[in-house]
């Protein structure tokens, strides 16, 4: 979700019809999205790392792929951008998230790695 909206807000900056302020929508779209989806893999990293789940460390891989290629696209828009709307947030955020992204897969991968535990039956354990 976060990678469609910074194109979308990228595409728009090439030529706008009206007057906005980039900084503000950017932070806005980090807070609603991407810093949730962050936190979202790194409990569900949590919640799976001790039975090695192959499904959440695939997912978790592809949301980190989709994120790098995503921002890596969203670097090629900006030179499209008139630089009266160029802001920090909008030059640094993609980089930030390119290097995110990697972490983020190393992470799944390491979900792959994990051998899953069997299930113990404790009914006849006692």
């Amino acid at each position: 979700m976060f990678v469609a909206q910074m194109i979308s807000i990228e595409i728009f900056l090439s030529h706008p019809s009206y007057d906005i302020d980039p900084s503000s929508l950017i932070r806005e779209f980090i807070s609603i999205s991407a810093a949730p989806a962050l936190i979202l893999a790194g409990s569900s990293f949590m919640l799976s790392r001790r039975y090695g789940s192959r499904l959440n460390g695939s997912i978790i891989i592809v949301g980190g792929l989709v994120t790098l290629g995503g921002m890596y696209y969203v670097t090629t828009l900006s030179p499209h951008i008139p630089v009266s709307y160029l802001v920090p947030e909008l030059i640094i955020a993609p980089t930030i998230f390119m290097v995110v992204s990697i972490p983020t897969m190393v992470i799944g991968g390491l979900l792959f790695r994990l051998k899953p535990k069997p299930k113990r039956d404790y009914f006849f354990d006692r």
